[in-house]
């Protein structure tokens, strides 16, 4: 999980600044349906993907669309491993 994209978790979420180095550091957090986020780097087959965009599907699970255009269905009970870069500087939200 070395790829990590820095502008991958978008402005506010912690991505890079415009002309500047990325803010934060990168964490490995366990994901599911409901924690999976735009940004997040897991790795799936022994490869490392980019979630993009997500989408709501049948029976609680979600198909996580990656920058490279392939797409992966997660089940409500799916759990997974990501890359998650978070700045250690800004209170977690509630």
């Amino acid at each position: 999980m070395n790829t990590y994209s820095p502008g991958a978790a978008g402005g506010r979420r912690g991505g890079s600044h415009i002309g500047g180095p990325p803010v934060g550091v990168v964490v490995s957090v366990e994901i599911d349906v409901a924690t999976v986020r735009r940004g997040d780097q897991v790795m799936v087959g022994g490869q490392a993907f980019v979630v993009s965009d997500m989408v709501n599907v049948a029976a609680g699970g979600k198909r996580l669309c990656f920058r490279g255009g392939e797409s992966f269905t997660m089940c409500r009970t799916t759990v997974l491993w990501a890359a998650r870069r978070v700045n250690p500087r800004r209170l977690p939200s509630r």
